[in-house]
């Protein structure tokens, strides 16, 4: 292989080398700066008018669309451009539940402390219980919180309605410190992001409802009485011109060399299920990492670079589906 190679993994692990060494700084999308996430959003006028009807009327935002279409790209980008702090974001799976949301209790812990040290100090019950991203966002404040309830798809049947009895009321308790209530009437415990907070007699009351966002990817049915209360947003997938749009925020001045793989990212598009970030991929690795003119993408110098590109966007492309 020559050594001027794009590839680092050479498939010779039986002559080990240094070549992580040369690995380049990632792809904006993939550094894991929260502090930075969301601010290459390219927002559409449909968007903006929603997320400001969902901040007035203190009511949850629906986003519903396909994977790759931006859902939880927009809560950032709300938190970001308002300065609302960290995101508060709760992964919902299939064992999701209402407690979790709001808070987790560490009886076990407790239990074995109490043990160790022959009594069970009450005062310090708030070391074992700490809130959940439902239950942080719900803290009094002066300006609301983001909440991001990401894949609601994948929720127990009884989830959703649960959370439009806390949505309405904007309070919950945590019963193991309403039960020391008269005896410790205000207990610190640890929030989602690693806060420290007062608990009041055992209750949390929200003085600012929390901006809610909670996705979809339109997998599921939900009652009426859930969607009556969450206005409801539908993410289109971006046009030549938003992708042309969301490549410059992303890859600066690549875009004249992004043409060709646009063009073949929308007509693979019409036949199957494809996101952005695959674009995204597939442009970053054919113009920022391989150049064909020195770096061949493949050892032999009898084929042909062109179809080597083109296999390696298809392989960069592939539909979003099991088959």
């Amino acid at each position: 292989m020559t050594n001027n190679s794009w590839k680092i993994f050479r498939g010779t692990p039986e002559e080990p080398h240094n070549g992580i060494e040369r690995l380049p700084e990632p792809p904006s999308w993939r550094k894991f700066d929260k502090t930075e996430r969301g601010t290459t959003y390219q927002t559409r006028p449909e968007e903006i008018e929603l997320v400001n009807a969902a901040l007035y009327l203190r009511r949850p935002l629906l986003v519903t669309g396909k994977p790759g279409t931006g859902k939880t790209s927009l809560a950032y980008a709300v938190a970001q451009e308002l300065q609302l702090g960290e995101v508060l974001r709760w992964n919902i799976t299939t064992r999701s539940h209402l407690q979790q949301g709001l808070y987790s209790y560490d009886a076990i812990g407790r239990l074995q402390d109490a043990q160790g040290s022959g009594k069970d100090n009450l005062r310090k019950i708030g070391k074992y219980i700490q809130l959940g991203p439902l239950g942080t966002a719900l803290l009094p404040s002066t300006y609301p919180r983001v909440l991001l309830i990401d894949e609601m798809d994948k929720s127990d049947i009884d989830l959703p309605n649960d959370l439009l009895t806390i949505f309405e009321e904007g309070e919950f308790e945590i019963p193991e410190l309403t039960r020391l209530v008269e005896q410790f009437p205000k207990i610190v415990v640890k929030t989602w992001d690693n806060q420290s907070t007062t608990i009041d007699k055992g209750k949390v009351t929200c003085d600012a409802f929390p901006f809610v966002v909670l996705t979809s990817n339109g997998e599921r049915e939900f009652t009426p009485a859930f969607l009556r209360r969450c206005l409801r947003l539908d993410l289109r997938k971006p046009t030549r011109e938003e992708l042309e749009a969301i490549v410059k925020a992303h890859l600066g001045d690549s875009l004249e060399q992004a043409e060709p793989i646009i063009e073949t990212f929308l007509k693979r598009r019409q036949k199957g299920n494809l996101a952005t970030d695959q674009l995204l991929n597939a442009i970053y690795i054919l113009t920022n990492t391989v150049n064909t003119d020195d770096a061949p993408m493949v050892d032999s110098q009898e084929e042909d670079k062109d179809q080597n590109k083109e296999r390696l966007i298809d392989r960069l492309l592939q539909y979003l589906s099991s088959t």
